[in-house]
Formats: C-alpha cells, sequence, structure tokens
C-alpha cells in the first residue's frame, strides 16, 4: 500500500486561520488609521482656525482696598473680537469683583492692564474665561 498523503488539497477547504487573521488585523489598522488621521485633522483645524481666544494672567496688584489692577495677556486671530472675564478675590475665596474686559485689537496678542473695582479688600484675582464676542461667528 501506499502512504497518504496528510496535507489537504490546497484552496479546497478556504482560508487557512492565520490568513483570516491577518485580514482583521489589516482591516483593524486601517480603521484604527482613518480615525486617527480625523482627530489630527480636527484638532489641526481647530487650532489653525484663528477664531479661537485665549487669556493668560500675567500678575495682580492689589492697590487699595477697593480695586485691583491685573495684567492680562491675551491670543486671539488678528480680526477676532472677545471679551475676557476676570474677577477679584477676597481671604475666603468669595468674588468681590468681576470685570468684562473687551478686546478688538487687530493683533494676534493683545497686553492690557485692567482695573477692578471691589465691594471689599482682594487678596487674588482670577481671568474666568476668554471667548469670541457675541455676534462672531
Amino acid at each position: 500500500m501506499t502512504a497518504l498523503s496528510q496535507e489537504l488539497p490546497e484552496g479546497r477547504y478556504g482560508r487557512s486561520a492565520d490568513a483570516r487573521a491577518d485580514r482583521r488585523l489589516r482591516q483593524a489598522a486601517i480603521a484604527l488609521g482613518v480615525v486617527l488621521a480625523i482627530v489630527v485633522g480636527w484638532f489641526g483645524w481647530q487650532s489653525l482656525a484663528g477664531g479661537q481666544v485665549s487669556g493668560q494672567l500675567i500678575k495682580f496688584k492689589v492697590v487699595s482696598a477697593k480695586a485691583v489692577e491685573v495684567h492680562l495677556e491675551i491670543n486671539k486671530g488678528a480680526d477676532t473680537v472677545g471679551v475676557c472675564t476676570v474677577r477679584a478675590l477676597d481671604v475666603g475665596q468669595n468674588e468681590v469683583g468681576r470685570l468684562d474686559v473687551p478686546f478688538a485689537e487687530h493683533k494676534g496678542q493683545v497686553d492690557t492692564v485692567v482695573t477692578i473695582r471691589t465691594t471689599g479688600r482682594a487678596t487674588a484675582a482670577e481671568l474666568v474665561d476668554c471667548q469670541r464676542a457675541a455676534g462672531q461667528n
């Protein structure tokens, strides 16, 4: 008798388990790459759109029992009009003054010093928020 071959005929029973796993892995990698490209593109578009307004409180100085002087640095698009809100806090972290600071300068970076009038002695100042002015797209 002749020895019987233990190998299966090639292509007769479909793909092997390794080939199916390779195909699934390739599909998962492509899907992940597409999602990653979309996320990176979205963040890049957001950062380059120019409509974002951000600010930083550089320093503050308590000038009297009723006023605090605040130095702000604002970064924005050159044609963007925005508003930053700053507040003064007392020793118990209670708000004793608040001011909306509008800016419309046609520069990307604006440094400004403003004075917040307070109802009591302030011990700290805080930048609450910066955003585009109402009516801006």
